[in-house]
């Protein structure tokens, strides 16, 4: 079987992001994208994934995502609302969200474990999803905006990023490590441990690598929010007519989009 798993904050602001323009551009440009990706990997099955609040890693560092700044200049918050509404009740993929974890957490247990025999691609531009590789032979890993797989790195990537940080996510790393040292260290046990030996370093790098790494949900899987749509080709039209995005509602563009999904 094949599973693909979308990021789906990370999609969405993709989408947000993109060329469209009007009340309902990251709508449109979300939807419009959705369908490649679905066509492109030809799933059995597939998830999107959203955000639960990161409880633990929020222990380990209240500040963490601290630097992130949000705004909803362009009504952002409402279409991904909408977004999410309408995936989750009209097409035929699982929106799936645990309260208590990040949707990292989430895609990384449901490739390690739930679908450890089947082949996975997960779409996404997080690079945190290359530690992946290290525990399945079975998933890739794919960049919609550079529209290539990412390939799989030379080192641990845990242990390369708690080496470097991660200011995305407001993890410091250590000073004056970029990724050529960072590289080096992860590289080469001995240098590793030599490095950890001094000062502090040990306890700043096991937060780090706590941080960094995908949590194991074994025992919370069964805490995962799925949904379960009513599949609905004709209300979904007549919203986004409503919405007036004909180039996808358009006879020709829209046979093409309802048969993309049809095999889920």
């Amino acid at each position: 079987m094949r599973v693909l798993l979308l990021d789906g904050y990370n999609l969405m602001h993709r989408a947000r992001h993109g060329f469209a323009k009007g009340e309902h551009s990251t709508i449109f440009s979300f939807f419009r994208s959705l369908r490649p990706l679905v066509e492109k990997f030809d799933p059995d099955k597939v998830y999107f994934v959203i955000e639960g609040y990161p409880k633990k890693r929020m222990s380990l560092l209240p500040e963490y995502k601290g630097t992130r700044v949000h705004n909803d200049k362009d009504d952002f918050q409402r279409q991904k609302r909408y977004i999410i509404k309408l995936l989750k009740e009209r097409f035929p993929v699982e929106v799936v969200r645990h309260p208590d974890h990040e949707c990292d957490d989430v895609i990384g247990n449901l490739v390690v474990d739930t679908h450890k025999d089947d082949e996975c691609v997960v779409v996404s531009t997080d690079t945190d999803f290359i530690q992946l590789y290290n525990f399945s032979d079975s998933v890739v890993i794919y960049n919609p905006i550079k529209k290539k797989f990412v390939p799989k790195p030379i080192y641990d990537y845990v242990t390369w990023k708690s080496l470097k940080g991660d200011g995305s996510d407001n993890i410091a790393g250590f000073m004056g490590i970029g990724d050529k040292r960072a590289t080096t260290l992860a590289l080469d046990e001995n240098l590793l441990q030599e490095f950890l030996a001094k000062d502090e370093n040990q306890d700043l790098f096991k937060r780090n690598y706590e941080l960094i790494r995908f949590f194991d949900l074994t025992q919370e899987m069964c805490n995962l929010e799925v949904s379960t749509p009513v599949v609905d080709w004709d209300d979904v039209k007549k919203q986004f007519i409503e919405f007036e995005f004909y180039s996808i509602t358009n006879n020709k563009s829209w046979n093409k989009f309802v048969a993309t999904f049809q095999n889920l």
